[in-house]
């Protein structure tokens, strides 16, 4: 046979063993053993054999587009889906959407084989990364929990930059809460706890980076943050971790919900924290089965709160000291509080010091003196002006209120067209002289 025949690896074993049984050197048998067929395949390959020559041993199917092909109808109408609507999508993402919305049935790799023929996905290359050194889930629910924060433009362009707190359990990367909030905050972070500990209860640990709302930096002040001090009034351990790979829990996750939160918040068009969060459980709920994978152990190490729930509500607020005076009264926040003692002397009272518990959000203040409430007057005082003290996540926003002000203060008004300013100026009548 004249021209070049194409075989591959497989083939040419074939065609050696073939050519030795024609030439009585192996048995049937023995061929078909030596190359995982039976014998009847064995005997059928001998007759094309002796009909095509080696030519018979090649699969007809070479050259032949697959039965199994997707025809190029389809795959132009996925294509333009996600042109339309996932443009910014990465392969994965993209295949969830357009399976859920669409009935797209094929793999993930068929789909980034398509996104990179139309140019709507660059293949990334594997960059060097450090390598740091695993360390080991742990094996309950509850027994470690990491806790950060995230500021980001999770509504791109519609609405201001904001916050994610989200808090992920260990042992199962279950996204457990989140919750945005307008900046990440020390109250924040405590109305955060309040929730989580009502609902699941006290973890052992919360494992957190070295944030001033976490820890102080100064050596020379051992009292602790508000975060802290609640903290160790639950009986939780507060574990601080000294780079960011070390809580690559929640590291990762936040790169995750950074891609599919936003478009999805996108394709919901939602633009405001108050909608975004109750969406949240939601989204929360797929993306735990999506990601979440179940603990070694399955026993629940979170413990009860022990404790009623008005005092988890004071535990959970910003707490401050102060001294009430011989009339039993104390400044906070530019106002001035009085012990209502009901006419009843409260000489005891006098130059002690009490706890001030702001729960914020425009609620009344509780005022504690051996973890119980005092009743209380308020006295209205001009209000103090606001504080200019500001940490690295909070800069952001008193500059852009700033920045707000002043160009609201800066804005020149126009005067309306019958302003006495806007009225031509006319000279007097020049004065005459008197005729001589």
């Amino acid at each position: 046979m004249e021209g070049t025949l194409e075989m591959s690896a497989k083939e040419r074993e074939r065609l050696r063993a073939i050519e030795a049984v024609r030439e009585r050197r192996l048995t049937q048998q023995v061929a078909a053993e030596r190359l995982g067929l039976s014998v009847r395949q064995v005997k059928r390959l001998c007759r094309a054999f002796r009909r095509r020559g080696a030519a018979g041993l090649v699969s007809r199917k070479r050259g032949r587009p697959s039965n199994r092909r997707i025809g190029r109808a389809e795959q132009r109408r996925f294509v333009q889906l996600v042109r339309r609507y996932y443009s910014d999508f990465g392969p994965t993402l993209a295949a969830e959407y357009l399976a859920e919305r669409h009935g797209y049935r094929y793999s993930v790799e068929t789909l980034r084989q398509w996104m990179i023929t139309a140019g709507l996905w660059q293949p990334k290359r594997a960059a060097r990364r450090a390598v740091f050194q695993l360390r080991e889930r742990r094996h309950a629910l509850g027994e470690l929990v990491q806790i950060d924060g995230s500021n980001h433009p999770w509504f791109e362009q519609r609405a201001p930059r904001c916050c994610l707190l989200a808090f992920i359990d260990d042992a199962s990367g279950r996204l457990q809460y989140a919750q945005f909030v307008p900046v990440e905050s020390t109250r924040a972070y405590l109305q955060a706890l309040h929730a989580y500990v009502s609902h699941y209860g006290r973890p052992v640990a919360f494992y957190s980076d070295r944030h001033s709302i976490f820890t102080k930096h100064d050596p020379e002040d051992p009292a602790p943050t508000q975060f802290e001090r609640a903290l160790r009034a639950l009986d939780i351990e507060p574990i601080l971790a000294l780079t960011p790979q070390a809580k690559g829990r929640v590291e990762r996750s936040f790169q995750t919900l950074q891609d599919r939160l936003v478009k999805a918040l996108r394709l919901e068009g939602i633009a405001s924290l108050a909608a975004a969060n109750a969406f949240l459980p939601r989204f929360l709920a797929r993306y735990n089965t999506r990601f979440a994978r179940a603990p070694l152990d399955s026993r629940d190490a979170h413990r009860p709160v022990g404790m009623p729930p008005e005092r988890l509500d004071w535990l959970c607020c910003e707490q401050f000291p102060r001294t009430l005076s011989r009339a039993l009264s104390c400044q906070f926040r530019g106002q001035l509080y009085v012990v209502d003692t009901g006419g009843a002397p409260a000489y005891h009272l006098r130059h002690t010091t009490i706890t001030v518990c702001d729960p914020g959000a425009s609620q009344p203040v509780v005022l504690l003196h051996a973890g119980k409430p005092l009743p209380y007057r308020r006295f209205d005082k001009h209000a103090l002006p606001p504080p200019r003290v500001a940490d690295d996540k909070t800069l952001d926003q008193l500059v852009d209120a700033a920045r707000h002000r002043q160009t609201k203060r800066s804005s020149a008004h126009k005067p309306p067209p019958h302003h006495p300013w806007l009225k031509p100026f006319k000279d007097p009548a020049p004065r005459q002289t008197p005729s001589t």
